[in-house]
């Protein structure tokens, strides 16, 4: 590498995305991440994560009256949740000393966190595992075993202990 080259890299950032939900295996997941990459992660950029499911508003249309308002104010709803989630996991990292940036998006979660994650051009994600056993995730799907087989990077899944 050239002089140059070498300099560039050393000022570029890592960029380390945390993926969290309401569960309490996604609060484990950025605590232990905090606790224990915290030397890596003060100089890095971290983005918290969160994915919304579509609200499944199918059933509304069926009512004529104050479906438009209703819509709404479960979208809105729905977004004040995200992003209270999003604050208090930003208030989390501050208390180790770290900034952490917030992100949320409607989508499939495990589809929207492998296209945020290469759209970032992050260099580690991670993800909180639920512990389930094989045959429900046959059945619900994960979302860590989803990112460590489809996300354009390194992926590190957190397990809680039972």
């Amino acid at each position: 590498m050239a002089e140059e080259e070498v300099e560039v890299a050393a000022s570029m950032k890592n960029k380390v995305m945390v993926a969290i939900d309401d569960s309490e295996y996604s609060h484990h997941a950025l605590n232990w991440a905090l606790n224990t990459l915290r030397s890596t992660l003060v100089d890095s950029e971290v983005v918290i994560y969160t994915a919304r499911t579509p609200v499944d508003i199918g059933y509304l249309y069926a009512s004529s009256w104050g479906t438009a308002e209703l819509i709404k104010e479960l979208k809105e709803s729905e977004t004040k949740a995200a992003l209270d989630l999003l604050n208090k996991a930003k208030a989390t990292c501050a208390g180790y000393g770290i900034t952490a940036e917030g992100m949320t998006e409607i989508g499939d979660p495990k589809v929207a966190i492998c296209d945020a994650a290469a759209e970032l051009n992050i260099q580690l994600l991670v993800v909180g595992s639920h512990g389930r056993g094989a045959v429900t995730r046959a059945f619900l799907g994960s979302v860590s075993n989803y990112c460590v087989n489809y996300a354009k990077c390194p992926v590190l899944v957190v397990k809680k202990a039972e």
